[in-house]
């Protein structure tokens, strides 16, 4: 008796599984490929770095900029001092922080004794112009009695000259002796001689006297002069803001006694500001006036140029100064703070990479050409360098990338994988 057909039955393999043994056979013979592939790869390369841990920049085409950075301030060009003109008390009119125009009254001092000495040297300059009217009197009256004497002399000559004609007349006729005609004859003489003296007297006289009225009159002008300076002195006495801007600071206090040439305060001109940066000892040399400056202040950017170098160095530093040409756009302060970009030098048309650590790390002679996951170490040559970028003068082309980060993991090794 037959049960069943399990004995007759025969198991045949499915067609899915050889199609199975096929695509795994596939896949294993892929994988030894890429093992084969990487085993080759890593024995060609020296080390094996994380990609994610260096920087990569492409070389580029374009201007360079040699420039320094420098940290400073906003100072006041325009900044007098107010002094004290002369000794005396002081009353201050303004206050720290109170806007003042041109010429306007900011102080006066108090100066009893100029003011003194003021009356005083008018009274002597009213004194010598009396006594140069006296003067002028005394003339007129010494003129009046020269020209008396003179028509004196003059009439005395004129009565001798007739008495001589009558003389002559006389002693032709036998008149008068010989005797009496040579004394009218002296007479003449006489008086001709006393009319000449006056005369020249009078000539003398009119030369001292206007002599005498230029030495006066010299006395007055020097007096005058002395009156003069004393009464500027005494008007220098009410002080007068020579810009326009706002009070700085009180040097001295309220009321206080100030003696000749002491500071009282001073002004800051709002309409004249420059900026004094702090350059780095090691560029001394390198900087010059002229040089164009931007200049980062309350979030705007404004250019300059160096208008000053100190001639000494301080605490490893050269203090400059920068004149502006834009800040009238925006509102400056005293002491402002500010950063700023001194441009050494413009380069064109130059390769350039960005700067990074290798260019310490590999002494400016060594970089890594990144070439898709294989870093090629590079013999390179480097020129100028900026803030920002460097020059690269060989080994390089445009559109290479390099590793600009630190070279330090490389162990200066000829490859490295970038996994």
């Amino acid at each position: 008796m037959i049960k069943d057909t399990r004995q007759q039955d025969i198991v045949i393999a499915p067609k899915a599984n050889i199609f199975h043994k096929s695509v795994m056979t596939v896949i294993g013979i892929c994988i030894v490929g890429l093992i084969v592939f990487l085993m080759f790869d890593v024995t060609s390369a020296e080390r094996s770095i994380d990609l994610a841990s260096v920087q990569i920049a492409q070389v580029e085409r374009g201007t360079l900029e040699r420039d320094i950075n420098a940290m400073g301030k906003i100072v006041a060009a325009n900044a007098p001092i107010i002094y004290s003109t002369a000794i005396g008390r002081v009353t201050l009119l303004v206050n720290p922080g109170d806007k003042i125009g041109k010429d306007q009254k900011i102080a006066i001092i108090n100066s009893p004794e100029l003011l003194n000495k003021l009356h005083q040297e008018q009274a002597s300059l009213q004194s010598f112009e009396f006594s140069g009217e006296r003067l002028k009197l005394q003339s007129r009256r010494s003129q009046l009695q020269q020209e008396q004497q003179l028509n004196i002399a003059k009439v005395a000559l004129n009565a001798a000259k007739r008495e001589f004609r009558r003389s002559k007349i006389a002693i032709k006729d036998n008149l008068i002796s010989q005797i009496d005609f040579e004394k009218s004859e002296d007479d003449l003489a006489r008086a001709l001689l006393e009319f000449e003296h006056e005369d020249k007297q009078a000539k003398l006289n009119q030369d001292s006297l206007i002599f005498d009225a230029k030495t006066q009159q010299a006395v007055i002008d020097r007096q005058q002069f002395v009156v003069t300076e004393i009464q500027r002195q005494v008007d220098n006495l009410i002080l007068y803001s020579p810009v326009a801007g706002i009070v700085g600071n009180w040097l001295t206090s309220q009321k206080s006694a100030v003696n000749v040439s002491q500071t009282l305060m001073t002004i800051v001109d709002l309409t004249a500001f420059e900026a004094e940066l702090l350059i780095a000892e090691s560029y001394a040399e390198e900087i010059g006036l002229g040089m164009k400056v931007e200049i980062q202040v309350a979030g705007q950017l404004l250019h300059g140029e160096l208008s000053a170098i100190s001639p000494e160095v301080i605490n490893r530093q050269v203090s400059t100064r920068v004149r502006f040409k834009n800040a009238d756009e925006i509102n400056l302060r005293q002491n402002q703070r500010l950063s700023a970009r001194i441009i050494l030098e413009k380069k064109a048309n130059v390769l350039m990479i960005r700067r990074g650590a290798f260019l310490q790390t590999g002494a400016g002679k060594v970089a890594y050409l990144v070439n898709e996951n294989l870093a090629i170490k590079q013999t390179i040559e480097i020129g100028s360098t900026s803030i920002s970028h460097i020059e690269l003068q060989a080994g390089v082309k445009v559109g290479d990338r390099l590793i600009i980060s630190s070279l330090d993991a490389f162990e200066d090794a000829e490859q490295v994988i970038l996994r």
